[in-house]
């Protein structure tokens, strides 16, 4: 095969994305906030902490910042200005905190960007990124959380992660600090891949193995509805929020 035959470009994509959100079955406020803005290939969710009138205000100025990006020239560039927005609003909200009158408060971030036939994702906290392809769900974050420092420590077994009594304290949060640390991972994107953003209220309703057995359907607003369903069956003592992506050539 001649090299002008070779075709090292990446293929050109397509996505498709739903979201769902909900207060879930014990509480009455929704501090969750999603973003599902396909066209410009940034997906995010948000989850607010500090209850009604802090967390989803928080929550709120994070997704609010996302949502102002326009599409960069550049993966780069893209990257950059979603790092900005994310940092504009941790001022916003740390600001915040000076003010004895208003609760503390703070949000988790979870963000997917896609450009170019590659993907990012940026987080801080334990609202989780996921990707399924060929069968086989991998967990792109990893949480930033109190539980997660003692499994990495040995001090806890995975399994009684969800039964440890501070299973949601987290260690990172948009508004936390004045300076807002996020980790990023890159990879590419191959046809047919799935990514699952959610909060915790889906992850401490439903297994991973529940999660793959979900993805593995065709229709992505059924499946998106069916996990919301079997987090409320399941009394979902937190908000659940989530959003499905996925690629096509």
């Amino acid at each position: 095969m001649s090299a002008a035959a070779v075709n090292l470009e990446s293929p050109v994509l397509t996505f498709e994305s739903v979201a769902r959100t909900h207060a879930g079955m014990r509480r009455t406020v929704n501090e969750d906030r999603v973003l599902d803005h396909g066209d410009a290939g940034l997906w995010a969710i948000a989850d607010g902490m500090g209850g009604h009138r802090a967390g989803d205000v928080a929550a709120g100025a994070v997704i609010d910042a996302l949502a102002s990006i326009d599409h960069g020239v550049s993966g780069y560039a893209y990257l950059a200005d979603i790092i900005e927005a994310v940092e504009r609003a941790n001022q916003t909200i740390y600001a915040g905190q000076a003010d004895e009158n208003l609760p503390p408060s703070g949000s988790t971030v979870v963000a997917l960007l896609a450009h170019e036939g590659h993907y990012a994702c940026l987080w801080a906290g334990d609202s989780r990124a996921y990707r399924f392809r060929e069968g086989r769900l991998t967990p792109i974050t990893r949480d930033h959380s109190l539980v997660q420092q003692l499994v990495d420590g040995g001090q806890l077994a995975e399994s009684q992660r969800k039964l440890h009594p501070n299973a949601h304290v987290i260690t990172r949060a948009v508004g936390a600090d004045a300076i807002v640390e996020l980790e990023q991972r890159f990879a590419p994107i191959n046809p047919g891949d799935v990514f699952l953003l959610c909060s915790d209220g889906l992850t401490g309703c439903l297994e991973d193995a529940e999660l793959a057995d979900a993805l593995a359907g065709d229709d992505l607003q059924a499946v998106a509805d069916g996990l919301l369903a079997t987090a409320l069956n399941r009394m979902a003592r937190d908000n659940v929020s989530l959003v499905l992506v996925r690629a096509s050539a």
